[in-house]
């Protein structure tokens, strides 16, 4: 995650039901294919290495990200977390993409120098922000460069040498909602839609994100978010 949206949330980002939902969808994603080692790239807080550390049989993360002081070393769920600012060869068998490519001028370019720093077979997760015409302030708050369809994401991940092996738009259950949000107001001041809201709202938003869950998989229509898992050959 984004550390400017990290430091909206602090230490209640687990609570949120957009970051409750993402990380949900991201296991709905994975399956049952066990994860050893993930590289998570663009990683911000780590929040979503974390969370599979916590939740999953993953044993190490490498958390790569330029907006850190330093490189370290500590733990989460009692397994080691590396945090570093410059990417290099992981033996991972798992890359988390969480919302990086719309950040860079050239996001072939980057997804090509993440399949080169893993071994073959790797598994590549994907998220990006949908649809351009669901730009807004927050997209210039966050230095996005674009947003992508499903066909075009999985259309990066080919070009790159990568199989895709599913993709699907996430948070369609809201969607109706942001798109109305969007048509309705003029175009915003460069700042983050992101905050914290009361607890009725959060659960009712992620209640119903998380009715939508068991069929993400067939969702090929719309939604907040791209998800696209793909595996290096």
């Amino acid at each position: 995650m984004d550390l400017k949206e990290a430091d909206i949330l602090g230490d209640r980002i687990g609570e949120h039901w957009y970051y409750c939902t993402k990380a949900a969808a991201i296991r709905r994603m994975l399956g049952d294919a066990p994860v050893r080692r993930i590289l998570d790239v663009g990683a911000g807080s780590g929040f979503f290495s974390r969370h599979l550390l916590a939740c999953t049989a993953a044993c190490e993360a490498w958390c790569v990200d330029t907006g850190y002081p330093a490189d370290c070393s500590g733990e989460s769920a009692g397994k080691p977390v590396h945090y570093r600012r410059a990417l290099g060869p992981v033996d991972a068998d798992l890359v988390l993409l969480m919302d990086v490519l719309e950040h860079v001028d050239d996001d072939l370019g980057l997804l090509r120098a993440c399949i080169d720093q893993v071994p073959s077979g790797s598994r590549f997760l994907m998220t990006v922000p949908a649809f351009a015409f669901m730009w807004s302030g927050h997209d210039d708050f966050l230095g996005h460069k674009r947003r992508y369809t499903l066909g075009r994401c999985e259309a990066l991940a080919a070009a790159a040498g990568l199989q895709v092996e599913r993709g699907a738009y996430g948070f369609g259950a809201v969607f109706p909602f942001a798109l109305a949000s969007r048509l309705l107001a003029a175009r915003s001041v460069p700042r983050s839609q992101l905050k914290r809201h009361s607890a009725f709202v959060n659960a009712l938003l992620k209640a119903m994100c998380r009715l939508e869950l068991p069929l993400m998989g067939i969702n090929r229509l719309a939604g907040l978010s791209v998800f696209v898992l793909a595996r290096k050959p």
